[in-house]
């Protein structure tokens, strides 16, 4: 009885140091990041970048640190492999929560390069996520329907432009590149409605890490297959988090090769585009298969 009265104490403790934390980190982030837009100068840019990938860092250590103060929470990091500091990864994940973010970054902090994500066009207008994200150079990817591009077919392939062009950032010092290949956090609806083959993951798209390996395939040391998963808080993480009752984070890294036709710029970039999704779908039908183990179904 005592715990439920204190929820939502706890909840407004929580949330109120969270978004601090964010503000914080994310304004000097933000604040770092114009002065970079006003110093055209390539060293500069790189102590800067140093200085803001540490400020996510910190970002990420507290807010974790908030999550072990206010949950009883048993956080079990399984690494099957080596990771450096000095690698390019190509992290390819499971995505059930926006808690995920903050877990991937805390789980970088000490063990591989500072992480890049694929953001949806529309999180640029969260508060301090988006321009911090901005500032931190990661690409915003703008997904159309197939009934917008039958309308303004100019638009078919600027994801896939956008995705080359961050790339190129990406190749003048150690990074791991984060994509969530479902597109989209999983949930029962829409795994019902997307009718996915897997049990407990959504259908993986090829699309933006393909062309993402097709600009990097021959910097990448390894691809990192990560498993995020809360067994006792599946339904609402973030919330239950925030509450003070997540009991449970598991993060299961399998460290990769990187595919082998990565290594060499495709003729035919489509071909390349269908083979690696066979290659990513027999990748999840094994993750999926392991978390299925993880969780004892």
């Amino acid at each position: 009885m005592m715990k439920v009265v204190l929820i939502p104490i706890i909840f407004i403790l929580h949330i109120t140091l969270q978004i601090a934390n964010l503000a914080l980190w994310g304004g000097l982030i933000i604040l770092l990041g114009l002065v970079k837009l006003l110093i055209p100068s390539a060293a500069f840019h790189r102590a800067l970048m140093t200085m803001m990938h540490g400020m996510m860092f910190c970002f990420g250590k507290m807010s974790v640190g908030f999550i072990r103060f206010f949950n009883n929470v048993d956080m079990d990091y399984r690494i099957h492999g080596e990771l450096s500091k000095e690698n390019w990864y190509l992290i390819v994940a499971n995505h059930l929560s926006y808690l995920d973010i903050i877990l991937l970054i805390e789980f970088a902090a000490k063990r591989i390069p500072a992480p890049k994500f694929f953001l949806k066009q529309e999180l640029i207008w969260l508060p301090f996520v988006g321009l911090g994200a901005w500032a931190l150079d990661m690409p915003f990817m703008r997904r159309y329907s197939k009934a917008y591009l039958a309308k303004h077919p100019e638009k078919k392939g600027k994801d896939i432009e956008t995705t080359k062009a961050y790339c190129q950032k990406f190749k003048s010092t150690p990074t791991t590149v984060i994509n969530f290949v479902e597109g989209t956090r999983y949930t029962q609806k829409k795994h019902a409605l997307k009718s996915s083959q897997y049990q407990n993951l959504l259908p993986p798209k090829a699309g933006g890490v393909a062309f993402t390996l097709t600009a990097m395939g021959d910097l990448f040391t390894n691809v990192l297959d990560v498993s995020l998963l809360y067994p006792e808080n599946a339904k609402h993480p973030m919330m239950s988090m925030l509450c003070g009752q997540m009991t449970k984070i598991i993060i299961d890294v399998n460290v990769l090769e990187v595919p082998e036709p990565a290594s060499d710029i495709p003729a035919d970039p489509q071909d390349f585009r269908t083979r690696f999704q066979g290659w990513l779908n027999t990748l999840w039908a094994m993750k999926d298969n392991r978390i299925s183990q993880i969780l004892g179904h």
